[in-house]
């Protein structure tokens, strides 16, 4: 039987998330991951060179997963934080994967995650130039606002979400949109 490189690598990857989201880096135990991938810890070294590198795989997915799913719409900034805050609905191990990363990885930079974030600031910039948003923060600023508004509701604390009482998606949905849209106003 011949072995698909690209299927074990695959499997590898989605593994590694998984664990990587459970356990962060230094957590995570590449023996486990082998396992859940139906493979061996020497096929982690061999395609990623160690852990680390696993990690870095994984984030570069989540990464891409992030920017191709919620495309900047600069005609609806509410709307982009709105969709941002689903997407880590839908996927809560994007926001554990996020904190992993900044707590444990956090000097490795994503290129095409900073490429995005300038291309996303200069559009919101030019809307600040016509005046179609607000300039009360520079769009950098401003975007970094965004995202993280749109993170509230998965990285809130358990007591904060208990006194708050809004279980219901689409009302933290609305709720991200009106925030978003006070500020950018």
């Amino acid at each position: 039987m011949e072995r698909d490189a690209e299927a074990t690598r695959r499997r590898l990857v989605t593994a590694g998330r998984a664990e990587f989201a459970a356990h962060g880096l230094n957590g995570a135990r590449v023996d486990r991951i082998a396992a859940a991938a139906r493979s061996n810890k020497a096929q982690i070294y061999h395609y990623f060179g160690n852990k680390a590198g696993l990690f870095d795989a994984v984030w570069n997915e989540v990464v891409e997963q992030i920017i191709v799913s919620v495309p900047l719409d600069v005609n609806d900034l509410p709307g982009f934080a709105a969709a941002l805050s689903d997407l880590y609905a839908e996927y809560p191990d994007l926001p554990r994967l996020i904190t992993w990363q900044r707590l444990e990885h956090g000097d490795a930079v994503n290129d095409l995650g900073v490429a995005s974030v300038r291309d996303r600031s200069a559009a919101i910039a030019e809307l600040q130039a016509k005046g179609l948003v607000s300039t009360r923060f520079e769009p950098q600023v401003l975007l970094a606002l965004l995202i993280h508004i749109a993170m509230l509701w998965a990285v809130a604390n358990p007591e904060v979400l208990v006194v708050v009482g809004l279980d219901d998606r689409a009302q933290r949905r609305e709720v991200v949109r009106r925030v978003v849209a006070a500020l950018v106003e």
